[in-house]
């Protein structure tokens, strides 16, 4: 197998970088389209052509599911697992650690994130289930303490509505996926999710409480900051636990807020507000591992959806270029002597006296 000397030097850089400053890695292994590579995807060439000239590019896949169903894209897909594991274990200084790695993206949405073709659901899921153990066993043969997760949006329990793309409910596939496992013996899978705003544009998520869309029950169609505890409630099923019986690890490993919002024009304030308290949500919640914020510095492909998610905002060319107000909060959130000195001003966006009001098991009570 050949693998890119630069992507390679380029990763060791940045991986080795965040483990020498004692940050733990999480990383998303993404099949994109490549025309070499054709043994990784289920579609044949020309049906891939034809997918791109009648379909926007917005709508089109932007990733594939692994083919691990042919014995070439099996031993491929193997090869790459066994190869990231290996050399990211963190044996090597230089090259650096990584400790999550997250197999895919957003699987319920599979027409744009995990395109396998037109299949079933049950099919589509019994092919990544089985991509997924690839993955699993070549990676534990190498690092046997990293974790694997897969990852979810916040489409709880889906309802399409007319020109939706079709996908599938997170709650479905998470059932799907664990009946799968242990039909074919049951592995330490873990579970990824983003709980974006239910418009991705608009940073005041706790808004979305008003909407039919968020309850406090299993079958809520949408689960984000406003009821995580749904999810992690959920997660706590016997039938979901582990082979000790632990509750699976759940990471947020994407969410962001905008600071330019259709309703509120620039809101930098808005967008800090937000962070702050979902972040105390996250850190509140005894199940949520990791609370990972995208992004460092705004994009300006996301630009165009008006989506400004950086910590920094950026020039023409994508380059950092003013820190904005969340840089602050985002700093100093996780200092117990200050968190709450830098996140007061969000108390009155957000329409509340006390933090621990709203957010159940709040660590900085006493300090209020």
């Amino acid at each position: 197998y050949e693998i890119s000397v630069v992507m390679v030097e380029l990763y060791d850089k940045i991986i080795s970088t965040y483990t020498k400053k004692g940050m733990q890695v999480t990383a998303v292994i993404l099949n994109s389209y490549n025309e070499d590579t054709p043994e990784l995807r289920f579609d044949e060439i020309g049906l891939i052509e034809d997918l791109f000239s009648t379909t926007s590019y917005s709508r089109r896949p932007k990733y594939y599911n692994f083919n691990t169903s042919t014995e070439e894209g099996f031993d491929t897909t193997a090869a790459i697992a066994s190869f990231l594991a290996e050399r990211y274990n963190g044996e090597e200084e230089d090259y650096g650690r990584v400790s999550n790695w997250i197999i895919g993206n957003e699987i319920n949405n599979p027409d744009i994130w995990n395109y396998m073709g037109e299949d079933s659901f049950s099919t589509y899921m019994h092919e990544y289930e089985r991509t997924f153990r690839v993955f699993y066993a070549a990676m534990k043969s190498k690092a046997a303490n990293c974790r694997l997760y897969y990852s979810l949006d916040f489409d709880w329990v889906y309802t399409p509505e007319a020109g939706d793309d079709e996908k599938y409910s997170g709650k479905d596939v998470v059932d799907a996926f664990n009946r799968d496992i242990k039909a074919t013996g049951d592995i330490s899978w873990n579970l990824a999710y983003h709980p974006y705003p239910m418009e991705m544009n608009e940073p005041g998520f706790w808004k979305d409480a008003e909407t039919k869309k968020i309850t406090g029950y299993e079958t809520s169609p949408v689960i984000n900051f406003c009821n995580l505890n749904v999810l992690t409630n959920y997660m706590t099923k016997k039938k979901l636990l582990d082979g000790n019986g632990h509750v699976r690890s759940i990471i947020l490993s994407e969410e962001g807020f905008s600071s330019v919002s259709p309703s509120e024009g620039t809101c930098t304030d808005v967008q800090a507000a937000a962070f702050a308290y979902a972040y105390y949500i996250a850190d509140s919640n005894p199940y949520i591992d990791a609370f990972i914020y995208n992004r460092q510095v705004d994009s300006p492909e996301e630009m165009k959806n008006s989506q400004y998610f950086g910590l920094w905002t950026c020039d023409a060319k994508g380059k950092a270029k003013d820190k904005k107000m969340i840089w602050d909060v985002f700093k100093h959130i996780d200092d117990k002597k200050t968190s709450l000195q830098y996140t007061d001003f969000a108390k009155s966006i957000i329409g509340i006296d006390k933090w621990s009001d709203v957010i159940v098991n709040f660590k900085l009570k006493d300090q209020e």
